[in-house]
């Protein structure tokens, strides 16, 4: 096992962004991923400088972007940043030559979205997105209901992401007016991602974006639906849910699913626990295992489908196997470009108050 350990290659880290997402979901699954090296990490402000050096130490702290992009030591740039920077740093990492991790959204339009993936082709790097919410338990049991038919045929799938925060945070940019504010960007980012992975393309496309609380600049409130010729799907996300709801709920000819709570990892990296440190991670509470209700020879049934682990790790243990060859990309950039697409269309469709054709517009559905 020493040998193998001494002979593998490493991979070397440059982390663009440390506030949450930096420090929440990304350092602590590379860190544990034996390949990967978080090497360089940019710290600008003294706590992010001080929880670097407390949670991993080995990491240096660097006041720029360019201090990792230019960086010939590094091989794979993870930008964990605004928005708004998504597509500069990371078309500047591409023409460094470095394989780039893009945290999610991938860029604010699907022209910046084109440029970055043929960019990427011309110079040969491995360029991925991190939509993370296909590792989450709650999404696996889902998928697994539906790819077991469980429930079949489904006519109405329904998934959400509530909060409850009736203020605005000072300074917060994705709460400011701009491209890719709002919580459509954000969480609804992650349901269009997995609904595609479920079911496709959609024919068209139907949005309701709203700002809510006082003072609100950006989008808080958001339902989109994407049509398919036998199913509806609707998307929702709120910051005005005080009452816990339903994270996901299938319908269908022979009876539902209903999955309450959310995955446990999030909960978990934010107080400071390491993925590879934990022997049952990302295993959910049973108090939030989805219930089954179906007929079944005629006869009502009901059981309580137990959750599927989550599992973060997968997005790094999949890109290290795809940089040697083992595998290919399980979130592509095409993928991630058509989630944007999706975002301008319910933009548009909320702007201009009708629908959205969207079928044959998405290159990787």
């Amino acid at each position: 096992m020493r040998i193998l350990l001494y002979l593998m290659k490493v991979y070397k880290i440059g982390l663009i962004g440390f506030s949450i997402g930096g420090q929440v979901f990304h350092a602590p699954f590379i860190a544990g991923n034996p390949a990967l090296e978080l090497y360089k990490v940019t710290a600008r402000k003294q706590e992010q400088k001080d929880l670097l050096a407390r949670r991993f130490p080995q990491a240096i702290a660097v006041e720029s972007a360019d201090d990792i992009i230019n960086d010939p030591e590094v091989n794979i740039v993870v930008v964990a940043t605004s928005n708004d920077v998504h597509y500069s740093l990371t078309k500047q990492a591409i023409l460094a030559n470095k394989h780039v991790v893009v945290e999610k959204p991938f860029t604010n339009t699907t022209r910046e979205a084109d440029e970055l993936i043929a960019l990427a082709e011309r110079h040969g790097v491995l360029l991925t997105v991190h939509h993370n919410a296909r590792f989450h338990s709650d999404f696996k049991t889902v998928r697994n209901v539906i790819e077991t038919r469980g429930i079949y045929p489904v006519v109405n799938y329904e998934a959400r992401y509530d909060r409850f925060r009736n203020f605005l945070r000072e300074g917060a940019w994705r709460e400011q007016a701009g491209p890719g504010s709002g919580i459509h960007f954000d969480l609804g980012a992650h349901l269009i991602d997995q609904a595609l992975q479920l079911f496709g393309c959609p024919e068209w496309v139907f949005a309701d974006l709203r700002t809510q609380r006082e003072d609100a600049q950006a989008i808080d409130d958001f339902e989109l639906i994407l049509s398919y010729p036998k199913l509806k799907v609707s998307l929702k996300g709120q910051m005005l849910a005080k009452e816990a709801t339903n994270r996901y709920a299938l319908y269908g000819w022979n009876g539902s699913f209903v999955k309450p709570g959310i995955d446990p990892q999030e909960e978990q990296l934010r107080a400071g626990v390491l993925p590879h440190e934990v022997k049952d991670w990302g295993q959910e509470y049973e108090s939030t295992f989805g219930r089954l209700s179906v007929i079944e020879d005629g006869a009502d049934k009901q059981k309580r489908i137990t959750s599927e682990r989550g599992s973060g790790q997968d997005f790094y243990n999949n890109l290290v196997d795809t940089l040697q060859g083992n595998s290919s990309l399980l979130i592509t950039a095409s993928q991630a470009r058509d989630v944007i697409r999706i975002l301008e269309a319910s933009e548009q469709s909320w702007r201009e108050q009708r629908a959205i054709k969207i079928k044959g517009e998405l290159i990787a559905y």
